[in-house]
């Protein structure tokens, strides 16, 4: 019998490409999302890659009686993978208490409801974000670095997060957790049916690069050509958004195929850094496309460079990341021109 996964925030970037890759793997799913940052017309475009609709219940985490309504309406759900979040780390500095409020009222709600219902497994969405900026020494980081003190009220959300679900689990709670860490994910469905969809101007640098290419964007920015790295410019660890989504489904076979409750942490990234100059020429190179871009000071926050050592979740999980950068990059291009097509921007 086919086992049936809850995915919060599922018509989201992250969590429309592993409905995809769950369906793919023969789970049912059901999405809740209150549709705050994605639209409905991503069922669609799942729909069209699997020939699956999965079910959809537009809900608020936050109103715990609509969640419990969703774990009534769906008795069999076995496992949990928790995206839904506020997830602008400028916004969660203007706006700190509803970053509070949403990303931690939700994952409470969601673990005693998963416990009142018998819910053995979640996964939760992490965030490299909490080893803050590493020490040279600790690069590439392991699941064992230290964290830092968080940079923005979102950051520390991520934190806050990973000790509850630690809290709870050793309070005796039976769940088998899996908190994933990963990286800066990227790309879009190679059927270019879903991708990534900022509202208004991208904060990440990939559709801010294809939104430029384009024309819609008249110049890309880079931020800082003076950072202690090769080329100048800040690295970061950029992993294919189906390569993520497939260490969910592994993450999530390995929750369930467990015993006991416990909880384990997996860094997600392709174990390798790139510099922002690279994925910008990478992306001309792969495309065909010229950019038209400078080089401006440097951007208060950010990280001067990080990758991660993903040996932990290729040996224990059976996941690899193992697209080349040119793929994710052309993938990026093809969903642009697919929403240019469509009349989406």
């Amino acid at each position: 019998m086919k086992q049936t996964i809850l995915v919060t925030g599922g018509t989201g970037f992250i969590g429309s490409h592993t409905t995809v890759e769950l369906q793919q793997a023969g789970y049912n799913v059901v999405i809740i999302d209150n549709l705050s940052n994605s639209k409905i017309e991503v069922l669609d475009g799942i729909e069209k890659i699997t020939g699956i609709r999965p079910a959809f219940e537009k809900v608020d985490l936050l109103d715990k009686e609509a969640t419990e309504n969703v774990f009534k309406k769906y008795p069999d759900i076995s496992g949990v993978i928790h995206f839904a979040a506020s997830k602008a780390v400028g916004e969660s500095v203007q706006k700190p208490l509803l970053y509070y409020r949403n990303n931690i009222g939700s994952l409470v709600n969601l673990l005693e409801l998963m416990t009142k219902y018998d819910v053995k497994g979640i996964i939760f969405s992490s965030s490299c974000t909490v080893y803050g900026q590493p020490k040279p020494e600790n690069l590439p980081v392991t699941e064992d670095a230290p964290h830092q003190k968080a940079t923005s009220p979102y950051g520390n959300t991520k934190e806050i997060n990973e000790q509850i679900i630690y809290d709870y689990v050793k309070s005796g709670a039976n769940i088998k957790s899996v908190i994933l860490r990963y990286f800066n994910p990227i790309g879009a469905h190679p059927s270019a049916l879903i991708g990534e969809l900022p509202n208004g101007v991208p904060a990440n640098l990939i559709p801010y690069v294809t939104q430029t290419a384009i024309g819609i964007r008249k110049q890309l920015t880079i931020f800082g050509n003076d950072y202690d790295t090769p080329d100048g410019t800040c690295i970061r660890d950029y992993i294919y958004v189906v390569d993520l989504a497939k260490a969910h489904v592994a993450a999530m076979e390995h929750a369930l195929n467990s015993s006991n409750g416990d909880i384990e942490y997996f860094n997600i990234g392709t174990g390798h850094g790139n510099s922002t100059l690279e994925i910008v020429e990478t992306f001309e190179k792969a495309t065909g496309v010229k950019l038209n871009w400078k080089y401006g000071p440097r951007r208060a926050g950010d990280i001067e460079k990080i990758w991660g050592d993903c040996s932990k979740a290729n040996r224990e999980l059976g996941w690899k990341a193992d697209t080349s950068l040119d793929d994710v990059l052309r993938s990026a291009w093809k969903w642009q021109l697919k929403l240019r097509e469509d009349g989406v921007m």
